[in-house]
């Protein structure tokens, strides 16, 4: 398959495309924890030395960012407009930078250098592959690809174990989306193979989202948990490790 996860990252690499996908970076989130009194370093040094890292390990070409850039919402804090387009500026002398809006990235367009290419919430498809945040439904075009990277989920398995304890891994999750239910919501007749990827957010501040233990809630986004079957979908840590059906793992 040329869809490779990164072993210890939250990235994806399309190898016959020579893309690297990443999404949800919430570059303003240390200014929102601040406000309520936690204190940590500003991470955009950090999210560059990564991507840096990614784009030498992989010899990228293109960097694809499933929405979510900024944090706060509605608005834009200070930190936002000074960092956000320093960094978009760095990473376009290096590879093509392009965007698709998250529910986060009210007012992007204007922290965006003229070189990084953005497209709203109902995504873009680059040959087989289609990409978009999430939030909303994706464009119509999207549906003849054979592989969707979404965003906004950012996914995680929940652990316990029998004295109680808690903890939560990112994940990866691999799936499809209901081919019947698509064709009824679009009105069209074929489809792509619709082989569909949760990318974790590569801001592990940012949050996750137990997909087993919250399985069947609502709020997830318009295809979840139903159109994207979540219960029928794998579940990888971002170590490689194979965990199994989402369904087998609720908690």
């Amino acid at each position: 398959m040329p869809i490779k996860f990164l072993t210890n990252y939250p990235a994806a690499f399309i190898s016959d495309k020579k893309m690297l996908v990443i999404t949800d970076m919430h570059i303003g989130l240390e200014t929102d924890l601040i406000r309520s009194g936690i204190k940590i370093n500003k991470q955009i040094e950090q999210f560059k030395e990564t991507i840096d890292k990614l784009i030498d390990i992989t010899h990228a070409k293109t960097l694809v960012v499933l929405g979510d850039v900024k944090h706060k919402v509605p608005g834009s804090y200070m930190q936002e407009l000074r960092d956000i387009p320093k960094l978009l500026e760095y990473l376009s002398t290096r590879v093509k930078v392009i965007i698709t809006s998250g529910n986060h990235d009210d007012f992007i367009k204007m922290m965006l250098p003229t070189q990084v290419k953005l497209y709203g919430s109902a995504g873009f498809k680059i040959g087989k592959y289609g990409f978009f945040h999430g939030h909303a439904w994706p464009g119509k075009a999207l549906m003849q690809c054979d592989y969707l990277f979404i965003g906004h989920l950012q996914p995680a398995i929940e652990f316990r174990d029998g004295m109680g304890y808690v903890h939560i891994e990112q994940s990866w999750i691999k799936g499809k989306l209901d081919q019947k239910r698509i064709k009824e919501h679009y009105k069209i007749e074929k489809t792509g193979e619709l082989n569909a990827i949760a990318v974790p957010a590569f801001n592990k501040m940012a949050g996750s989202t137990p997909v087993n233990r919250v399985l069947y809630e609502k709020d997830l986004g318009p295809l979840l948990p139903r159109i994207f079957n979540l219960d029928k979908s794998t579940a990888y840590l971002l170590d490689g490790t194979e965990l199994g059906k989402v369904n087998d793992l609720v908690v």
